[in-house]
């Protein structure tokens, strides 16, 4: 008898036990839907939870919903990216419309011996600062619209496989006075268009610059001791294909409120930017088949990292 009630008890604590595992280990799944739920609401697309403690098929579904996030992420900034474009080009066609026939006529008015030294100078030579500051503006927008993002084939980045070691050796030698931390191997090899991949890493490290910074990091893309996805031997033997980089610097911290417009085309917080020097960056990537983000998390030690990543 006294035996059947322990038997009974111990069933009963199974139970109980196994009751709330199983209503602890559903709040969790809410909690992370929850998470997921808020993300999308701010456009958050680079949520990736962790798959740990879920049961195989709940890690499947995380590990699934990990990746359309980011790959939702990479499209909108696609989206974003042909949308300035268009609009770029718009302006650049009405600001060049308007402005240069202001420009050369007043400078053939500066030329004329009756304005020089007449009270109408100092007005026409404001109206001709003004409009080849214009003009100035015009060209940057130029310069973000006339990259193409696909196109016939002659319009694009010709991609070739770059020893990313040396490639940032010689980048390196541009800036004497920063310190490096080169921490690439020396077999890791990124397919892209070498000259137009250095523009993009000028640009980055002139903003770290620009931002005090003093120390550069490159590491690969995860990091060392991570998994590298995609990593496999390209042919000859030449080294292993690298899925991308991420760029640290310990200049200023970015704010949250000033990292989520850095990508917008003409946005800056500098007194004297043109705003163009990030969102060209990206676009020059996406040629290559490639994106630019902002970590949310910098790598230890420094303040701030992009990430160049393939698709």
């Amino acid at each position: 008898m006294l035996m059947g009630i322990v038997h009974c008890l111990m069933i009963i604590v199974v139970v109980a036990v196994a009751m709330f595992l199983a209503y602890r280990h559903q709040r969790l799944l809410r909690e992370r839907a929850q998470i997921m739920r808020d993300a999308i609401r701010h456009k958050d697309f680079s949520f990736r939870l962790p798959t740990r403690g879920l049961f195989f098929g709940e890690k499947a579904l995380q590990e699934a919903l990990n990746d359309l996030g980011q790959e939702i992420e990479k499209q909108v900034a696609h989206s974003e990216v042909e949308s300035w474009q268009r609009l770029t080009r718009v302006l650049t066609h009405e600001i060049m419309n308007a402005t240069t026939p202001i420009q050369s006529i007043s400078q053939a008015y500066l030329k004329n011996p009756d304005i020089k030294d007449s009270p109408f100078e100092e007005g026409i030579q404001a109206i001709h600062d003004t409009s080849t500051g214009l003009m100035a503006f015009a060209e940057s927008c130029r310069k973000l619209s006339s990259l193409p993002l696909g196109g016939a084939a002659g319009d694009r980045p010709v991609l070739t496989d770059v020893n990313m070691l040396d490639f940032a050796r010689r980048i390196a030698s541009l800036y004497p006075d920063l310190t490096w931390n080169i921490d690439i191997p020396a077999d890791f090899i990124l397919q892209a268009d070498e000259n137009l991949l250095r523009q993009v890493f000028i640009n980055l490290i002139k903003n770290a610059i620009e931002a005090e910074a003093d120390t550069i990091g490159l590491t690969p893309q995860p990091p060392l001791g991570g998994v590298l996805k995609g990593m496999s031997p390209t042919k000859g033997g030449r080294g292993v294909q690298g899925q991308g980089l991420s760029i640290s610097n310990n200049g200023h911290v970015i704010p949250l409120d000033v990292a989520q417009e850095i990508f917008i085309p003409f946005f800056t917080t500098k007194q004297r930017g043109t705003g163009i020097g990030l969102s060209l960056s990206r676009q020059i990537l996406m040629m290559q088949g490639m994106t630019l983000s902002l970590a949310d998390t910098p790598q230890r030690g420094y303040n701030v990292t992009f990430i160049i990543e393939k698709n």
